[in-house]
This record gives C-alpha cells, structure tokens and sequence, in this order.
C-alpha cells in the first residue's frame, strides 16, 4: 500500500452514536460540505446498511460495497466480499472508507488517517463506534458552537501515530 491514504470520514456523537433509525442522525451543512470535500475524487468503501442509507449515488466517487451477501447488488455499487477484494477494486490511491461500523472494525488496522465530526451531543443510537485509541493523535480540531439548527460540533483530524503527514 506504498503511500497510499485509507481514510475514515466520519460523524461521531460523544455517546459514540454514529447511527440511529439506520441512518446518520445529523444534517450539519458544514459536515455534509466536509464530507464531500473528503470523498470526492475517491473510491468509497462501505458496507450494504451504509449504502442503503445514502439518499442516492453520490457523484464523483465510486461506491464499493463490501457485503457478506453474495446475491446482492444494486445499480453504481461497486460489490466486494472482503479486505482484500475492496482493496484491489479500489486500485493505487487514496481512499475513503465511510462505515458502518464493521467497516470500520475492518479496516481500522489499515486506516492512516481519521476525518471526525464530534457531535457534542448524547444521541442514543443503535450503532456505537468506539472513540480511537492510543495509536492515534489528534493533528487538528476546529470548534463550532451550536447555532440552533443544530449541536455544537468539532471537526478533528487523527494520524495513526509513526504516519507521515501528507
């Protein structure tokens, strides 16, 4: 994986909500805008419930899916049924890994960077991903206070701790 970025674009309540109802609890316009500047370009990677629950193909980014269910297939997904086979779809580059949270699990040992959304609420989703570890170090955060429409919220950048910055 000679230089190559596997990053996580992500929006984490701090109860470690990042789902609930099978979808992300948050519209945040600048998370939304955050998110597109982070994937766009890139392929994705992301399991059948996350692709689900997008409201459509999002343009300027392939859509590999990785399902244990070798019958399933939908028109713009990409289908993989492991690590493996993801990766080599998703070729040399850079790329996006966007849930849900077995995904993560997954690829959490390859991951070289984490793009967080901290939602400074408790949320009380179905599906919790626990915060990273000691193996990561925060490189930057900005703040952004809750404005009515939405919690306050901060937008936090982790390395894997030993990965050059890019």
């Amino acid at each position: 994986m000679s230089g190559r970025e596997v990053i996580f674009v992500v929006a984490r309540a701090d109860d470690g909500t990042i789902a609930k109802d099978g979808q992300v609890p948050w519209r945040i316009r600048e998370d939304l805008q955050r998110f597109v500047a982070h994937t766009k370009g890139t392929p994705m990677i992301m399991g059948r419930k996350t692709f689900d629950s997008l409201p459509g193909l999002l343009p300027g980014r392939r859509h590999i899916v990785l399902t244990r269910n070798r019958q399933w297939s939908a028109e713009g997904a990409e289908v993989t049924h492991s690590v493996d086979e993801a990766l080599a779809l998703a070729g040399d580059g850079d790329i996006s890994v966007i849930g849900g949270v077995d995904i993560f699990d997954l690829f959490l040992p390859l991951a070289t960077r984490i793009e967080l959304t901290e939602v400074h609420e408790h949320t009380g989703g179905e599906v919790i991903m626990t915060y990273p570890g000691s193996d990561w170090i925060e490189t930057a955060r900005e703040h952004r206070p809750a404005d009515g429409k939405w919690p306050a919220h901060s937008f936090v950048t982790l390395r894997r701790r030993g990965e050059p910055a890019a």
